[in-house]
């Protein structure tokens, strides 16, 4: 059987005008049917996670569509699509591609947006590639990587000095919604010490990814990002592939040598495409609907961010997991906490009360935080948050004025710094403040200077 050279479409390529099919014969499929999103096909011979076009024959409609082989059973083949199969029709040809394929990755990225196919979504033409890589990247011996020893500055007060981020580390924002993690997001970004910040906006509303880059990110934050962009009108192939590119271009750059932020948005959107792949497939639902290869395929994605061996560069990552119905005990909530080095958590009442960022101190935390602040550091933030959690144990007392002073010494206390706390806690979106002031006005709030005698 002669093979010929078949075209993609700019949307599916990205960048090659055709892509090549095996120079020796292969095992061509017919397609049977398509159920919900889910191809058959009989007669193929492809492996697990290969590629393959759907080709329609038709001469009154000629068209083709990419797919990924999603699991076999019984001579069959299933198939996820990539994009749209209108006027694929059945018998369509499925034709093996020559290999899993390669993205594009080189400095130009810089300032751009891409789909999760590597396309370019800003209109300002194709990205000059410097290097094609596989979406899988290179797996790190545990024992070699270099470990969390220094503070990442990400330039807000309250993060700084209470929950402090070291580079490296991996850290879940969990939020329901409206309650400000993408301006939180994007003030990390434009805060944040790092060489290369990468964007995943996976699964979002179209609107939202305009905005986001257009108002939070804005023209000093783009330019040295990468924004990688799966609205939640694509495939969900297609957000699970954007999750993995971004991921992948933070390790090319860590590899580099480059400190890299990764901010992620969202998680739960992530896990939501690989439960929408799952069920098609025939996957049995676990917890809440979700197929056991969710929670297997999260730690995948999640570990391969961190700190390169010895000498390398580091991917320090923020993935943000949306807690429906503002449930902390969600399963992709619960799951993400064990895999991750911290979380943060944004209450929805501090975002009632204006109180921005609306970070939970009591119910957050970053396990990495003692290994990369001074002893003096990390007993004032001690200290803050066991006042801060003193004054919200008696606050129903205190509002009613039922609280009498006196019973206890750490609640007076805890009432007489309130104002200076919450003024420490409160930052304004424009506002950066780096470790050493964050410490230094944490030490301040705590322990005031003493007014000279007389």
């Amino acid at each position: 059987m002669r093979l010929e050279r078949i075209s993609l479409s700019k949307r599916m390529s990205g960048y090659a005008d055709a892509v090549k099919l095996p120079p020796v014969p292969v095992v061509e499929g017919r397609l049977l049917r398509m159920v919900g999103l889910t191809l058959e096909a009989e007669g193929l011979r492809a492996s697990l996670g290969s590629r393959c076009l759907v080709i329609n024959d038709d001469s009154y409609n000629p068209m083709q569509v990419e797919a990924e082989v999603m699991g076999f059973s019984n001579g069959k083949i299933f198939l996820m699509p990539v994009g749209s199969l209108a006027g694929i029709a059945p018998g369509a040809r499925v034709v093996p591609l020559a290999d899993t394929g390669r993205l594009p990755m080189g400095m130009s990225m810089l300032g751009r947006v891409l789909d999760g196919t590597g396309a370019a979504l800003d209109g300002k033409g194709r990205m000059k590639a410097e290097d094609w890589v596989p979406i899988d990247g290179p797996t790190i011996n545990p024992l070699k990587r270099h470990p969390i020893s220094e503070p990442l500055d990400v330039g807000i007060r309250s993060i700084n000095g209470l929950l402090t981020v070291g580079r490296g580390q991996r850290l879940g924002l969990f939020a329901g919604t409206g309650v400000g993690k993408s301006v939180l997001l994007g003030m990390m970004t434009r805060f944040t010490e790092a060489d290369i910040i990468v964007v995943g906006l996976i699964g979002e509303r179209g609107r939202e990814v305009k905005e986001f880059i257009d108002e939070i990110l804005g023209t000093e934050g783009i330019k040295r990002s990468v924004v990688v962009a799966s609205p939640a009108d694509d495939a969900p192939l297609l957000r699970l592939r954007a999750a993995m590119y971004c991921t992948r271009i933070a390790e090319y750059f860590r590899d580099k040598g480059k400190n890299v932020l990764l901010l992620m948005d969202s998680l739960t959107r992530f896990a939501q495409a690989q439960r929408e792949i799952a069920l098609a497939i025939g996957e049995p639902p676990a917890t809440k609907g979700y197929p056991p290869s969710v929670f297997a395929k999260l730690p995948k994605l999640v570990e391969r961010a961190g700190n390169a061996e010895q000498g390398g560069g580091s991917i320090t990552a923020f993935y943000t997991v949306l807690s429906e119905g503002d449930d902390q005990q969600d399963p992709i909530a619960d799951a993400a906490r064990g895999v991750l080095d911290g979380h943060f958590v944004l209450s929805r009442r501090l975002a009632e009360e204006g109180h921005y960022p609306a970070i939970d101190i009591e119910a957050s935390i970053s396990r990495v935080m003692p290994q990369v602040v001074s002893a003096e550091h990390l007993r004032d933030s001690q200290r803050f948050k066991q006042l801060w959690a003193r004054y919200q144990q008696s606050r129903d007392l205190i509002s009613v004025g039922a609280y009498v002073a006196g019973g206890d010494a750490d609640t007076d206390l805890a009432i007489a710094k309130m104002p200076l706390m919450v003024s420490y806690l409160r930052q304004g979106l424009g506002e950066s403040e780096n470790i050493l002031r964050s410490c230094a006005q944490l030490s301040a709030t705590l322990n005031p200077p003493n007014k000279p005698a007389g």
